[in-house]
């Protein structure tokens, strides 16, 4: 692997750096001020419209996306600049790349069909609607996607969908229009992965019911949401299912390889800011009468923290060029690794922050407390660490343990 950055991935990086320092970081903490009134507590907040108007009027724009529908980026050119974006936990919406209208976006691009792409994907891609990803459910382990109960019946000309779902990301936004839910369209089929579809789900359908918004350590990550919702005889049109019956764990393959990916970037960015954190408190604190940097153990953790965030960003461009070269499934083992080392990095240096910055880091004064919150959680979404493990020691065993790489 080439361990210089291209000159394309290199630019950007910069113009999305110099964007982040002007105009994203001195407004961080607006955009939560802005989130807290509660009459319009899912409403995306203006200083964020405003933002978005402006990255993309300076073409940082959906730089997620290669192809016909996006600026042509690698995933190894792409995954740098999202690193930048995600040392705010917000700020990769400002350039329309935030999850789970990325993913989305990239299931249209990929799998949609004409209608779908012109009805859903080019709003979405001018950043017009936002939309939710509707796959887990309360009642089975959904690490397991075989085991999902939702129905998809055929009924005429349409489709009849029955089930709870929750953890919907992106369906408590005002803006959200539009939802893919996935469920059983084939309960009997002999292949069990053939059993399930996916399906465009207009927000607005008649038997759409949210519940409640679900909170993940108390915090409910107002204006984007991931509620539970029950789909009660909800009703759409046949041409909605996605890519034909029996194709929706296939697509859902294709969507969260990718996913789990930017997810490592995103929190490599977060672990590296958090280790900068580190060093700027150890200086400017004294305790026991010398400053922190002085103190053994707080040596000891910004370098460890150091080692282990160059190891996890090291391992996720490996799995980032792999994807380039030989496409999503044959490098899905580095996918999976990725996903189990970064995000369990990232929750120890965050957790070290913390500790550094004592009763600060717990509070609402540091970015802190919030980006623990997002790794721990990735250690779940995107299927939890034990899926993962299992899938590549399964396969390290098939291959003698070579040739992952």
């Amino acid at each position: 692997m080439d361990f210089q950055h291209s000159a394309r991935s290199l630019e950007l990086q910069e113009r999305v750096r110099r964007f982040m320092r002007t105009h994203v970081e001195p407004v961080e903490e607006l955009y939560y001020e802005q989130v807290k009134p509660e009459a319009t507590r899912y409403k995306t907040p203006q200083v964020l419209q405003d933002l978005k108007r402006l990255a993309r009027e300076q073409g940082l724009w959906n730089l997620f996306l290669s192809g016909e529908h996006g600026p042509g980026l690698t995933n190894l050119e792409y995954a740098p600049v999202k690193e930048i974006m995600g040392r705010i936990l917000w700020a990769p919406e400002v350039f329309n790349c935030s999850a789970p209208d990325v993913g989305n976006m990239e299931v249209l691009a990929n799998y949609g069909t004409p209608a779908q792409q012109e009805r859903w994907l080019t709003p979405l891609l001018e950043g017009r609607i936002r939309s939710g990803f509707s796959m887990t459910e309360p009642q089975v382990a959904s690490s397991d996607a075989t085991n999902i109960q939702c129905e998809i019946k055929r009924d005429g000309s349409d489709y009849v969908i029955n089930g709870r779902k929750w953890f919907t990301s992106g369906a408590m936004n005002e803006d959200c229009e539009i939802l893919i839910a996935m469920g059983k369209t084939a309960p009997d089929h002999p292949d069990r992965h053939r059993q399930q579809s996916m399906i465009l789900v207009p927000k607005a359908t008649p038997g759409v019911r949210i519940v409640r918004d679900m909170l993940t350590y108390g915090y409910d990550d107002a204006p984007v949401g991931h509620p539970e919702i029950v789909y009660d005889n909800v009703r759409v049109p046949a041409e909605n299912i996605l890519l034909g019956e029996g194709r929706g764990f296939e697509i859902a393959q294709g969507r969260l390889g990718p996913g789990r990916i930017h997810h490592c970037m995103r929190l490599i960015g977060c672990a590296q800011r958090a280790l900068e954190l580190m060093c700027q408190r150890a200086v400017s604190r004294t305790a026991f009468g010398k400053p922190l940097a002085e103190q053994g153990s707080v040596r000891e953790d910004i370098a460890n923290s150091f080692c282990e965030i160059a190891q996890a960003r090291l391992l996720t461009l490996q799995a980032a060029d792999k994807m380039d070269r030989e496409g999503n499934k044959a490098a899905r083992d580095l996918i999976a690794a990725a996903k189990i080392v970064v995000p369990s990095m990232a929750a120890r240096v965050i957790d070290r922050a913390i500790q550094i910055h004592g009763a600060a880091g717990v509070s609402q004064d540091t970015f802190l407390a919030r980006a623990y919150v997002y790794a721990r959680f990735i250690r779940i979404g995107d299927g939890p660490d034990q899926v993962h493990l299992a899938a590549v020691g399964k396969e390290l065993i098939r291959r003698g343990g070579v040739g992952v790489a």
